[in-house]
């Protein structure tokens, strides 16, 4: 049988045909060889340089090898946390002619860690619940995308620093199932599996000397339920708001921005009752929103100011009667986000006296205006208005602020 490297770009396959493929993958030579941590895997895994990249090579079940790497690539194209799957490589012999079993290829996670690398020195009890918080989130992400994982774990789960907390990267696919929907015996499966594997992970570790004292395994893994189990709740509920209440869907978008969310999309529909809105949250990556706000509305602004802009731009785009996403008939998003710039942000920071915000940068007094609005609804318990916040905000931040500074 030849060779054969099913790849996801044409270049990848010329740059691993000069790997050992003839070779046993457990006695691969060091010239090809990567020393990284590697975590616990029932499968031999390496890391090899391959062109310029650094890849991780996994011996598999054909069958096996051919499911993961479509598996990965459906989770890539829902945009979820999952090593990059590059290639799998099927047809393998050694010197002799005898069958190797094939690989599967994905691409090292530049920066991340397996657990038990990071508890070569005893994690503290917070940095653990950080780490836990962060595979709760990635088991929340794959549930709404209808991806079923099978053996949630830490072993199966890479780490990467994310500023003061964790990411968490799904890296064996090898149990999952995606399907259009999850039904909640699939979602409840999933994380029983998760709870009873990480107590038992964590139980190994304290055996060996490695997790902190204070730490109790078994709580530890009723933890990660609580927290998967808060976050499904604020992710998926639906909410009805009275029409006058629209501080609290800002409320809403704040509270899944605290759990680390962003709110890709809402969707509001018309009753009798208020306004039921729903909404799509979405992780996204450092500079989104940014390189989002700067696409649409031409406004370049830090990524904390961009993100509260657009969590502005998107709660008065829904308000639109031609606000219509999917549909052919309805005003493109580009268009609405322009007719907000004219009609909404730049009046309302032009109301703001030139000597006052001569200084401040206009993203910047646009967010502090966002700002006090908040407090002033939440205070007030209503939709306060921006006409109201603006005279409220000079009369009691701006001015103060000139009389002690002089700017």
């Amino acid at each position: 049988m030849d060779l054969n490297i099913t790849a996801t770009s044409p270049e990848h396959p010329a740059a691993l045909l000069d790997l050992p493929w003839s070779v046993p993958l457990e006695e691969w030579p060091e010239e090809h060889l990567v020393a990284l941590p590697r975590g616990i895997s029932r499968h031999v895994v390496r890391f090899a340089r391959a062109g310029g990249e650094v890849v991780a090579v996994k011996e598999v079940g054909e069958w096996a090898a051919v499911r993961e790497y479509g598996l990965l690539r459906d989770l890539d194209r829902l945009a979820v946390p999952a090593v990059d799957a590059l290639a799998v490589v099927t047809g393998r012999t050694d010197e002799r002619g005898a069958p190797l079993e094939p690989a599967l290829i994905t691409r090292h996670l530049v920066g991340s860690l397996p657990y038990r690398s990071m508890f070569e020195t005893t994690m503290r009890p917070g940095t653990i619940k950080r780490l836990l918080d962060a595979l709760a989130v990635l088991l929340v992400r794959l549930h709404l995308s209808g991806f079923a994982w099978g053996d949630c774990s830490l072993s199966n789960t890479l780490f990467r620093r994310d500023a003061g907390a964790y990411a968490a990267y799904l890296v064996d696919a090898e149990t999952g199932q995606l399907h259009p929907r999850l039904s909640d015996g699939q979602r409840d499966y999933d994380v029983e599996v998760a709870r009873v594997n990480i107590a038992g992970e964590l139980m190994d570790l304290e055996a060996g000397g490695s997790l902190h004292p204070s730490v109790d395994p078994v709580l530890f893994g009723r933890e990660i339920v609580e927290r998967y189990e808060e976050l499904w709740h604020e992710l998926t509920r639906e909410s009805v708001y009275p029409l006058a209440k629209r501080h609290y869907i800002d409320r809403r978008v704040r509270r899944l921005n605290d759990l680390g969310f962003d709110v890709a999309e809402m969707q509001i529909q018309r009753s009798p009752d208020g306004d039921t809105v729903t909404f799509l949250p979405k992780v996204v990556d450092a500079g989104h929103h940014q390189r989002q706000l700067l696409r649409l509305t031409g406004l370049d602004a830090e990524e904390n100011q961009a993100r509260s802009l657009l969590n502005d731009l998107e709660t008065w785009m829904v308000s639109q009667d031609d606000y219509a996403p999917g549909d052919p008939l309805g005003a493109r998003p580009e268009v609405l986000a322009h007719r907000w710039v004219r009609d909404v942000f730049r009046p309302t920071v032009r109301a703001v006296p030139q000597e006052l915000r001569a200084s401040t940068d206009v993203a910047q007094i646009y967010s502090e205006l966002l700002e006090h609005r908040w407090m002033l609804c939440e205070r007030e318990g209503r939709d306060v208005g921006l006409e109201a916040t603006v005279e409220d905000y000079v009369r009691t931040v701006l001015g103060p602020r000139q009389a002690r500074f002089g700017k």
